[in-house]
């Protein structure tokens, strides 16, 4: 019974583990044994029949909860259980919110303290009704461009297209009654900036030495800014080299647009409006910056964003229309989707950096572009394109990878998370079973992987 999610031990009680009592009624719930050592061993509490009183009191002084107090013996000691249920309402210690996260506990502060007090009381930030605001104030336009997307994604049906915009904003969940949330506004309003400060974004060239050589600001609705945003990036930022395979002319930009698109368009989609801070895209020489605020859930590091997640939006209804738009998947695949676009067409991996509730996407330039005159489409740079033993390199990284993650997971829920055939995965496992570089230890379903 080790610490986890659920179960914290301690030797001694002290009145500051109110905190992780705390902590375990805002999250899902948990036990902490008084009396026990790190490793699990009963060490037993001399003092426990007043501890049996104090506990409870203070507790309820203080916190206003009223968890299970149990006194437990083993081989003639004694030691206690406190068994904390989840709460439906926030929690405070003296003015402070704190949150059980893994086997750590957090003090909740800033936008992640605001997401948790709106999801406490069964709200998110986006679902926020506004009075102010109608139907008729919002973008015709930006619902012209929702259609078209949404008709070739195929995600919405003939009737929910036709529909007027105040019906397809009820529809989407963006409305009720005809009351506007806060996500119908930023994505359809013709300014959300004035709904919402900050809802924009900031795009700057600069040169060395940190110059700035020239920058846009890009309004208007997130429908707008998903549209206009790339090809601006691509048409006055970017610049291809261009060559030719058998007449056919080659464009390879120095980022690939494809990856580029998703990171933004992620970026809409979980950016912490509510910081109004604008999301900010820095081109240098040598890379490009994608910059939101965010807050990531509870517990997450870059490393769970990189490997196999579930889909957790932070703006679940702006979620859900870019969803419906064909804009993002719904199954949390958008960073793998992104590593395997660069992996597949041969450029530099991104980084993922995470400072206090900043995140940043930097994307290094392709190395054929370092050195070379961007005022020029050089004829003689190669085209670079993926060659069929490239791909195969990828995806055997991405399998290793996948196996190392998660020792225990199945070839077919690579498959699916690859996206490729169940058949191409057990070519590859064959292969790298086949040169000493992985084995298998254990049956079918209860062995796991070995990465030499």
């Amino acid at each position: 019974m080790p610490e986890d999610q659920n179960i914290e031990w301690k030797k001694t009680w002290r009145d500051e583990y109110l905190k992780w009592i705390c902590g375990f009624a805002n999250a899902q719930g948990g036990r902490i044994y008084i009396g026990m050592d790190d490793d699990g061993n009963v060490t037993g509490v001399a003092d426990y029949r007043q501890l049996m009183e104090d506990i409870p009191n203070k507790t309820v002084s203080v916190l206003g909860i009223m968890p299970e107090v149990n006194l437990l013996e083993k081989n003639g000691l004694y030691y206690i259980e406190i068994n904390v249920a989840p709460s439906t309402v926030p929690v405070n210690y003296k003015g402070e919110y704190h949150y059980r996260c893994g086997s750590t506990r957090q003090q909740l502060k800033g936008a992640a303290l605001n997401d948790f007090l709106l999801r406490k009381t069964g709200t998110r930030w986006d679902a926020v009704h506004l009075h102010n605001i109608h139907a008729e104030n919002l973008d015709g336009a930006s619902f012209d461009i929702f259609r078209r997307a949404a008709k070739s994604s195929g995600r919405l049906s003939e009737e929910d297209l036709k529909a007027s915009p105040a019906e397809l904003l009820e529809r989407l969940h963006l409305a009720e009654n005809g009351v506007l949330t806060r996500a119908a506004a930023l994505l359809f309003h013709p300014n959300p900036d004035w709904v919402n400060p900050g809802c924009y974004v900031k795009i700057g060239r600069f040169s060395k030495g940190s110059n700035l050589l020239y920058h846009d600001e890009i309004q208007g609705s997130l429908i707008r800014l998903a549209d206009e945003v790339i090809r601006t990036l691509y048409l006055k930022y970017f610049k291809a080299h261009i060559t030719y395979k058998n007449d056919v002319r080659i464009e390879r930009y120095p980022y690939p647009r494809a990856a580029v698109r998703e990171i933004f368009f992620n970026a809409l989609v979980h950016n912490n409006w509510s910081d109004n801070i604008p999301i900010q895209i820095r081109v240098d020489d040598d890379k490009l910056v994608i910059s939101n605020s965010c807050v990531l859930p509870w517990g997450w590091t870059v490393n769970d964003l990189t490997g196999f997640h579930s889909s957790r939006p932070f703006n679940p209804l702006i979620a859900n229309t870019f969803f419906r738009a064909g804009y993002i998947e719904s199954w949390g695949r958008g960073i793998s989707t992104v590593l395997d676009i660069c992996l597949e067409n041969a450029y530099p991996t991104p980084q993922f950096v995470i400072r206090g509730e900043d995140m940043s996407v930097i994307f290094p330039v392709d190395p054929s572009f370092i050195g070379a005159d961007s005022t020029d489409t050089p004829q003689n740079l190669p085209a670079k394109l993926p060659s069929k033993q490239t791909k195969q390199k990828a995806l055997r990284e991405l399998v290793l990878a996948a196996m190392g993650k998660d020792p225990k997971v199945s070839q077919q829920a690579i498959a699916e998370h690859l996206n490729v055939g169940r058949s191409t995965v057990q070519r590859i496992v064959k292969s790298l079973m086949d040169e000493g570089l992985l084995f298998r230890e254990g049956g079918k379903y209860n062995g796991k992987w070995i990465i030499k």
